[in-house]
């Protein structure tokens, strides 16, 4: 197993960082480019989540990228210690509804295989993102 962690504050400007790491990624695992772009957005926005939400913006709090390189998948858990979310509650808006934001969970959902939320750790946050190998893809 292959394991790479990213640490970064939660300050927007960061984020190009965690997006080219994760892109990388993707590319030794063999995906595609269609969805190493697919996989990177869903990292963006989920990094841009605990930002807006977990953190309420501050710059200065940690986000933890915890990246594994399995032999079958590409796991990757994002960890933050901030407000935690009523799992229950995190849905995307109506896609109907057009405007600006808010596509976010719908991207990650879209994109990822597995997508769990826990919250049941104190004082800390994890969402783990699973995306199945294309040479491993599960019936």
């Amino acid at each position: 197993m292959n394991t790479i962690e990213i640490k970064i504050p939660s300050d927007p400007r960061y984020l190009k960082i965690v997006r080219c790491g994760i892109y990388h990624l993707c590319q030794l695992c063999g995906f595609s480019d269609e969805d190493g772009n697919a996989i990177t957005l869903a990292v963006n926005e989920a990094v841009t989540n605990i930002i807006r939400h977990a953190y309420r913006c501050e710059k200065d709090r940690p986000i933890l990228i915890n990246c594994a390189l399995l032999d079958d998948r590409l796991e990757i858990v994002l960890r933050d210690f901030g407000i935690k979310p009523d799992i229950k509650k995190i849905k995307s808006r109506d896609l109907n509804d057009v405007k600006p934001g808010g596509l976010g969970v719908h991207i990650i959902k879209s994109t990822m295989d597995v997508v769990k939320y826990d919250n049941s750790v104190k004082d800390e946050n994890q969402l783990t993102l699973i995306k199945y190998l294309p040479s491993k893809k599960r019936e």
